[in-house]
């Protein structure tokens, strides 16, 4: 039986993946900060879903000794900090959470995978326009981890979603549901007057769309060591 490891599964796409995977029948692990205030709550929910918790501490001598234990087939790096925890670590000088979560955690895990015996494919989510920048930004976080990706010998998938919305966010997100609003508007009068490939490519998802085409590019031989842009998330 092929088994998954989700980083980062408490999260709005995460736990999709997570829900997506036991739906298709693979043994999954959602993993959970040790010391998360809702740690009952999330083992509880990812329980009734038939996936089992995991609380392996954020070290990287003991995630790469969980990996190797677990030898999964998968794993999952759907990690990444929110706007509001930012804007606190600006508030009082503190090196950015982009760059403490979004990257150093992401290779955390991707050196650990790197290290099991199985060689799982490392599904990365990272974001449409990603490009090189400032460190500590955004886009810049997920070009950095892209990089070390592509250049590992590990097997990888990346994919780059817009924005990814839905109705249940826990964190109340009104400026992103508007972007993907207005961005969605734009696209369809640019799709009806023929530029439908770009409408493709940038429009909003969901995450349950977006989780279950991770799940699905997981496991497809051809979308190895692939970069899956937007379009192909659907």
């Amino acid at each position: 039986m092929s088994i998954a490891f989700v980083a980062g599964a408490t999260g709005y796409t995460g736990r999709a993946v997570v829900q997506c995977l036991t739906q298709a029948g693979i043994e999954t692990r959602a993993h959970v900060r040790p010391d998360s205030k809702r740690l009952s709550e999330w083992t509880e929910h990812f329980t009734q879903l038939g996936a089992k918790v995991d609380m392996t501490p954020w070290d990287q001598q003991a995630m790469t000794r969980r990996l190797s234990e677990l030898n999964p087939n998968a794993v999952f790096g759907c990690l990444g900090t929110t706007k509001k925890r930012i804007a606190q670590d600006a508030a009082v000088g503190e090196t950015s959470s982009y760059q403490i979560v979004d990257y150093g955690m992401t290779i955390m895990l991707h050196r650990a995978a790197e290290m099991c015996t199985s060689q799982p494919r490392f599904v990365y989510v990272s974001s449409a326009g990603s490009k090189p920048s400032r460190e500590g930004s955004y886009l810049g976080a997920r070009y950095a981890v892209e990089q070390v990706l592509i250049h590992s010998d590990l097997p990888y998938t990346i994919a780059r979603p817009s924005f990814i919305t839905g109705p249940d966010r826990d964190e109340d997100r009104p400026g992103e549901r508007i972007g993907a609003k207005v961005t969605d508007t734009v696209l369809a009068v640019l799709g009806g007057l023929g530029a439908k490939n770009l409408r493709q490519r940038y429009r909003s998802t969901t995450n349950t769309i977006l989780g279950a085409a991770l799940v699905r590019l997981a496991f497809d031989p051809s979308a190895a060591r692939q970069i899956i842009e937007s379009d192909g998330l659907r």
